[in-house]
């Protein structure tokens, strides 16, 4: 079986305009947008906690944490899942330099991946002509008159 050729990403890095309302959600709240994204992708909600308390915690222990790996990791497994061309050292140039840009992104492809496709369906329809039933004329009924009536056989008068 062939290979998938790779895709790009729907949007570029900065497409910020493309979706503001992303954007405008990363502005204001990038750690929410962040802990969405995680969570539309079917990871914890909680993993960009370690890109918010990592940092601190490292540091505060002596070992510097220069790559956020919640944004890191989420990134290339979303390249790796959707066929999205790249590599691991444009991932981490990405994640330490454009982090929230990066949120923003991976929301914006995750939204236009899981959008619900709509379905238009045809059938084709049976056209039958039919042609409308006999219709039997019957004149009006007519009391009869006064008289002689026959019937089979029989002679009447009537006064």
């Amino acid at each position: 079986m062939a290979a998938q050729p790779l895709a790009h990403w729907e949007s570029a890095l900065c497409d910020c305009f493309e979706d503001v309302n992303t954007c405008c959600y990363g502005f204001w709240c990038c750690p929410c947008l962040a802990c969405t994204v995680s969570g539309r992708f079917g990871e914890n909600r909680c993993l960009p906690l370690c890109d918010i308390c990592g940092p601190g915690i490292t540091a505060a222990i002596g070992l510097p944490l220069c790559v956020p790996p919640a944004v890191l990791s989420l990134r290339v497994a979303m390249r790796n899942r959707y066929g999205i061309k790249g590599s691991i050292c444009k991932d981490i140039a990405v994640s330490c330099f454009c982090e929230w840009c990066s949120w923003c992104q991976m929301h914006r492809e995750i939204k236009r991946r899981t959008q619900s496709p709509t379905a238009i369906t045809v059938q084709q329809q049976n056209i039958i002509q039919m042609q409308p039933a006999p219709i039997m004329m019957v004149p009006a009924y007519s009391p009869p008159q006064a008289g002689f009536v026959s019937s089979p056989g029989v002679i009447t008068m009537s006064h």
